[in-house]
């Protein structure tokens, strides 16, 4: 799911019943294109968590407010809160590893 704003990204990440991915990307970014495959496959097997896409470019405060300064950057929030963080390409096992799933 692509955030838009960051009013979406309030009721769709924030407030979730279900643990967020949350990947922080640009269309320019090599790394960042690698990586969508391999979320989107996540989110196709994975009913537990929700994945969702937010645009450095177009939601740049939200990518600050996050302390993103580096892409592709994965953000796990459960319960509104950041729960663990990826920063760099990696593969799917590593990923979900280090996001605590």
């Amino acid at each position: 799911m692509e955030i838009t704003t960051k009013e979406m990204f309030e009721t769709e990440v924030l407030k979730s019943e279900k643990p967020a991915i949350v990947d922080f990307w640009a269309p320019w970014c090599g790394p960042c294109r690698m990586l969508g495959p391999i979320l989107e496959e996540i989110a196709a097997e994975r009913a537990d968590l929700k994945v969702c896409k937010v645009n450095v470019d177009e939601l740049g405060e939200l990518a600050a407010q996050y302390g993103v300064t580096s892409i592709p950057c994965v953000i796990c929030i459960r319960n509104g809160k950041v729960a663990a963080q990826s920063v760099g390409y990696v593969g799917k096992d590593e990923l979900l590893k280090t996001l605590g799933f």
